[in-house]
This record gives structure tokens, C-alpha cells and sequence, in this order.
């Protein structure tokens, strides 16, 4: 296999892996959530082996692919969007195939060859294995589907293809699916039930991430924190598992504690955290272990304990703040990230002001905030109207985002004067002259290149800062290279 890299990047330089016997060419696209993006990875290997190379040119490709994402209306249009820019350049390609991946494939199934008359191929999130055979059905001249979901895929076999990989930061996926039945929620529906990856291929992945020389890895999954392995199935088949299974199993903690031993000076980040499934001693791995990231994406989508139920969250604000304040006191630095839907079904004028004095008590550190979207399919769409006025919604999504710009800014405020460990990840967006990189915390920072490479560990002394970024100036290399 050979790795090919683009220098014109000027110090991003993106790996990727090619066959030089491969004479198609595959581009990929992928939207939404991180697990997409590691999916686009799997796709890629499979198809690395049945002839295509990736390439980053539309006009090139013999085969084009969108990974797509369900989880909010906006998303979908911008798939569309895609869609229309594929079909002008089919119309002057018509031999290039098209095909949709993801969320919207599963969700929308067989629609999309009705009424998108440029896909050729839709496959859902379980089915990618399969693509080899669905793509000689379309070489032949048909049309090709599969969407069913699986309980036991986990693709734990398949060594992915890093896509545009700077060698530095990679996705490894421990779980697939979801059996939190949140009613605003599309994925339990498109991504089927929640399974766990056997620990030993995951460690596997890890061990060859190591040797290829990348320093950062994030444990990957739907939730994260409801890991658990004792030898396979489904997580409700515990209760039929025998003592010695159970004696032996492996759940998060374990998994996070087998990771930072084995991989001392490697960057252990995950994603995404249920509030009601973090438990203590996931928090107390955190803490002993310094090469686990100190940051905690915990989406509580609502502080309002009445839309809390309607959404089915299986948590209450009170005991959100319970596990709040046990991380602060095991962790007293570590960083916090929300997730955050304004305008719920039902959501009262003081459901929002709850969800503002939430935000007051955590003061995270940034958040991804939203409009609700009802989704068709879910609970949510099923079980209640969707009877917030739209002005009235983006109203209180711009109070939430202005209280959370300006929290964003006191936690990256408290680092003026301090001096942080940075990852180099890139060059800055802004300056050529400039290196951007991530704290433990998940902040990011940006300093002068001086004689650092993409990959190093510095150590860099914070002088300024913006509500998103840290500016300062390295002061050396950290023990950690």
C-alpha cells in the first residue's frame, strides 16, 4: 500500500492510502456527527480493496458518495444541496455512480431512487460491508438498496482507511447505536440498537494508530459511558450471561483504564457521554490517568426537569448537577461541553429560563446549540405538536447562544498567564506563520511555528484569548513528545 502525500498543503500535508493497481476512483463526502466521519473511514478500506482509490476531485471520480446525517432538517437540505451539485457533473460524467450513506439513507430508504433521480446506490449505516455486491448491481445497470440494521455489526474487523489524516489525531469507534429512545431522536431508528465492539480489536486498532506514530485517539460512539463487553450481544443479553462473563466483563472504565496503560503517551479523548449513563468511576479513571483528556462533552439538552421528560432524557436537572459537581470535584479544571435544543414541544417561557439558570450554574466551556426540528419517525413527532412559533424559538436559541459566548470567553479568560500543553494539529486558519493545536481541555490554541512540527507535544504560555481561542507563544517542548 502506498501513501501518498499532498505538499501543497504547507505543513497540513493529508496521507492518503492508494493501491497503485486500484483504476477507479472514489470521492466521499461526509456530514453530522464524528461517527459519520469514522463510518467514511470503514467505506473507504472496504472499497480500497475492491478497486477505488480516494480521490479529493468531484470531476475525477468514478464513484461519488455522501454520508448523511438525520438528526436535524438542516442537515438534510445541505445533503440536497450536494445531491443537485452531483448531478451537474453527471451530466457531464454520466458514467459516474452515486450513492448515499448514513442516517438519511436509512431513514429515507428507496425514496431517494424515486425522487432523487442521480442516486444509483443507498446504503444504510449497518449494510457497508455489503457494498461491494450493491455496487456490481449498479455497474450492471440497476439500482441498489440495503438498509437493514444489524444487532451484532460492529465493523471490528475492518482496519480503516484514515481519510485526509494528518498522522496526528484519529477516531476509533467502541459502540454502534443507541437504545436511549430520546423522543426528539432519529438515530435508535437509523443506527438500530446499541453494541459494543470486543475490547481487543479496539486495542488492536489503537496498537497500529501507535505504531503509525499518532499521538491522539477518541473513543467513539453514540454513548460511550453504556460500553460494556463480556464476550458479545446485545447489552439486554447481560442478564443471560453467565457469572464468569459477567466477572470478566469490560465496561468503559475498564476500556479507558486498558487504553491509557497500555498507551502512556497517547492523548485519550471520547464521544459522546449520556448524563444518566456517566458513572463515578469513569470520572475517577479520568483523574488518576494524566493522558485521558479533561474534557467532558455532556449534552443535558434542557434545564427545564418538564421538557426533560417530554424528551425522555431518563435524567432530572437535579441530578445533572449532582454529576456536575462530582466531576468539579474530582476534576476541578476539567472542561465541559453541552448540547442544547431551544424551543421543545411544549417548552414554556420558563422552561427556557430554567435552561438559561443550567447554563448559569455550569458555565461550560463552549456548547453546539440548536432550534428544535421535529424529525419524522420519532417519538417526539408522534407524541406531541411541535407548537413553538419559530420567531419564538430562534428568541430564546439567541439567548442561549449569547449566555454561552459569553461563558465561553470567562473559561478561556482563566488561562491568560498560564501555561498549557498543546497538540500541533495544523497551521492556523488565519496565518501561515502560526500553528493551531488542542489542550487537554479541548481548547484550542494558536502560537508561532518557530521550529515545532505538526505532531509535537508544546508546552505554550497563554497570553491572550478570543471566546473560542487561546493566543501564546511556546516556551518549549512538554515531557510528553
Amino acid at each position: 500500500m502506498e501513501k501518498i502525500i499532498d505538499e501543497k498543503l504547507q505543513g497540513n500535508a493529508l496521507i492518503i492510502e492508494t493501491k497503485s493497481e486500484n483504476k477507479r476512483k472514489l470521492f466521499i463526502e461526509s456530514y453530522g456527527c464524528q461517527m459519520n466521519f469514522s463510518d467514511s473511514e470503514i467505506v473507504a478500506s472496504i472499497l480500497l480493496n475492491e478497486g477505488f482509490n480516494t480521490t479529493q476531485n468531484l470531476e475525477d471520480a468514478d464513484l461519488v458518495l455522501v454520508n448523511t446525517c438525520s438528526i436535524r432538517d438542516k442537515a438534510e437540505q445541505t445533503v440536497r444541496k450536494r445531491l443537485e451539485k452531483y448531478n451537474a457533473v453527471k451530466r457531464i460524467n454520466p458514467k459516474m455512480k452515486v450513492g448515499v450513506l448514513g442516517c438519511m439513507a436509512e431513514r429515507l430508504k428507496s425514496k431517494f431512487l424515486e425522487e432523487e433521480k442521480i442516486v444509483d446506490l443507498v446504503v444504510g449505516p449497518d449494510a457497508y460491508k455489503d457494498l461491494p455486491n450493491l455496487i456490481k448491481e449498479v455497474d450492471e445497470g440497476r439500482d441498489a438498496v440495503s438498509v437493514i440494521l444489524s444487532k451484532d455489526e460492529t465493523y471490528g474487523d475492518i482496519s480503516p482507511v484514515r481519510l485526509q489524516s494528518n498522522g496526528v489525531s484519529a477516531l476509533v469507534s467502541i459502540t454502534r447505536g443507541c437504545d436511549n429512545m430520546c423522543t426528539f431522536c432519529v438515530v435508535p431508528f437509523t443506527r438500530g440498537r446499541e453494541r459494543s465492539r470486543d475490547p481487543q480489536s479496539i486495542l488492536g486498532e489503537i496498537n497500529d494508530l501507535a505504531e503509525k506514530g499518532f499521538k491522539e485517539i477518541t473513543l467513539l460512539g453514540q454513548n460511550v459511558d453504556s460500553y460494556l463487553w463480556y464476550g458479545g450481544g446485545l447489552k439486554k443479553d447481560f442478564k443471560n450471561a453467565s457469572e464468569i462473563e459477567k466477572a470478566t466483563a469490560t465496561n468503559f472504565a475498564n476500556l479507558l483504564r486498558m487504553v491509557a496503560e497500555k498507551h502512556p503517551k497517547l492523548r485519550i479523548r471520547f464521544s459522546t457521554s449520556n448524563p444518566q449513563d456517566m458513572t463515578m468511576d469513569v470520572i475517577e479513571m479520568m483523574a488518576k490517568y494524566s493522558n485521558i483528556c479533561k474534557h467532558i462533552h455532556l449534552p443535558v439538552q434542557s434545564g427545564s426537569n418538564a421538557v426533560l421528560e417530554r424528551m425522555n432524557r431518563l435524567h432530572t436537572r437535579e441530578e445533572y448537577f449532582l454529576l456536575i459537581d462530582n466531576i468539579r470535584k474530582l476534576i476541578p479544571d476539567c472542561a465541559i461541553s453541552q448540547d442544547m435544543i431551544a424551543g421543545f414541544c411544549g417548552e414554556t417561557e420558563q422552561d427556557h429560563q430554567d435552561t438559561l439558570s443550567l447554563m448559569e450554574y455550569v458555565k461550560y466551556d463552549f456548547g453546539y446549540m440548536f432550534s428544535y426540528s421535529e424529525r419524522p419517525g420519532t417519538l417526539g413527532a408522534k407524541k406531541y405538536e411541535d407548537d413553538v412559533p419559530e420567531d419564538e424559538k430562534q428568541r430564546r436559541l439567541a439567548e442561549i447562544v449569547k449566555l454561552q459566548r459569553s461563558h465561553s470567553l470567562l473559561r478561556t479568560q482563566a488561562y491568560i498567564g498560564k501555561t498549557v500543553e498543546v497538540l500541533i494539529e495544523r497551521e492556523s486558519k488565519k496565518s501561515d506563520q502560526q500553528w493551531s493545536g488542542r489542550t487537554t481541555y479541548n481548547a484550542v490554541a494558536v502560537f508561532n511555528k518557530e521550529d515545532y512540527n505538526i505532531g509535537e507535544f508544546v508546552n505554550v504560555e497563554i497570553t491572550d484569548c478570543t471566546s473560542g481561542t487561546l493566543i501564546g507563544f511556546p516556551v518549549g517542548y512538554s515531557g510528553h513528545n
